[in-house]
């Protein structure tokens, strides 16, 4: 018990202080959420994500595997999310937005931070970590704005060009080609790319803390709780399931299955915000699976410190 009250303060607290001086700082000065947001999506991400893969040592194999385990956790997520929109038989914007906060998680603001805590900066979980950041960032700016507009019946050229303004579209074939050949990012350029992408988890964490303490603290209980259910405690048993189905062993296993044991996504809000669906839903749904998984993810760091 002793430890586990150790990871709940030393890994997972610091988190939850970041956050809650997000809050404080939208309370004293009233932090416009869309500025934040767009330096998140537009310089920030971009940077990190450029900074980490092309720096990173990521093998073929490794990337390979940690692909799979994505897409298998990615399709078992969906399917469950698509029963429980059935059995519920949800209507119009609600079918996207349970879908989205139960299939895109905070892989990159959560996800990484907790990584580097739990690994105690570990370069080949933080590689791991940075794959599945990679995915989780691509399908919430592609698949994510298509599903909220394809729901909508908004004009889906318009929706494709919104799509193809978003830079980290770009930015991971790039990263991955100019490592691929060797390419040398000229040092006034490198420079300006580490600055940014080292402010990125305070940013981003703040930019949470920000948009949780703009939203209604009010829930729509049923339904925000089933998908807390689905996000915090069936992602990480459905992850756990494949990676012992995959055979994967050791700190690899430990470092995929605490991927999926993050909470729901900022992406989602800012979907759901941009284009006027559900924002009410899917902000309770973020802000209350970021409360839980202060007790959520301690419960799964326990669990995974005793796979070998």
């Amino acid at each position: 018990m002793s430890y586990f009250w150790y990871i709940l303060l030393n890994n997972v607290v610091p988190l939850t202080v970041m956050i809650a001086i997000g809050v404080v700082l939208y309370r004293a000065f009233k932090l416009d959420i869309k500025t934040l947001s767009k330096l998140n999506f537009y310089l920030f991400s971009p940077a990190i994500i450029f900074k980490m893969l092309y720096e990173s040592s990521i093998s073929l194999v490794i990337l390979g595997q940690t692909l799979l385990f994505f897409f298998l956790f990615f399709a078992l997520m969906f399917i469950l999310a698509e029963i429980v929109i059935r059995l519920r038989r949800y209507q119009g914007g609600m079918i996207p937005a349970m879908r989205n906060t139960v299939i895109f998680y905070n892989s990159a603001n959560y996800g990484v931070p907790l990584n580097q805590l739990v690994f105690v900066g570990d370069p080949f979980t933080l590689s791991i970590q940075i794959i599945i950041m990679m995915m989780q960032s691509l399908l919430p700016n592609t698949y994510g704005i298509y599903s909220v507009n394809a729901s909508k019946r908004n004009d889906m050229r318009k929706t494709l060009r919104t799509i193809m303004t978003l830079p980290v579209i770009y930015i991971i074939p790039l990263a991955f080609l100019m490592k691929g050949l060797d390419i040398p990012v000229p040092g006034p350029i490198y420079a300006p790319i580490n600055y940014i992408s080292n402010a990125f988890i305070a940013t981003a964490l703040i930019t949470l803390g920000v948009q949780l303490g703009s939203m209604k603290w009010e829930l729509n209980f049923s339904d925000v709780m089933l998908a807390n259910v689905l996000r915090l405690l069936i992602g990480p048993a459905v992850g756990f399931g494949i990676v012992m189905a995959m055979g994967i062993e050791g700190v690899m296993a430990q470092a995929l299955v605490l991927s999926c044991a993050v909470p729901s996504s900022l992406s989602s809000v800012l979907i759901a915000v941009e284009y006027d669906n559900e924002p009410e839903f899917t902000s309770q749904v973020v802000f209350s699976s970021t409360v839980f998984s202060i007790f959520t993810v301690t419960s799964v760091i326990y669990f995974i410190s005793f796979m070998t």
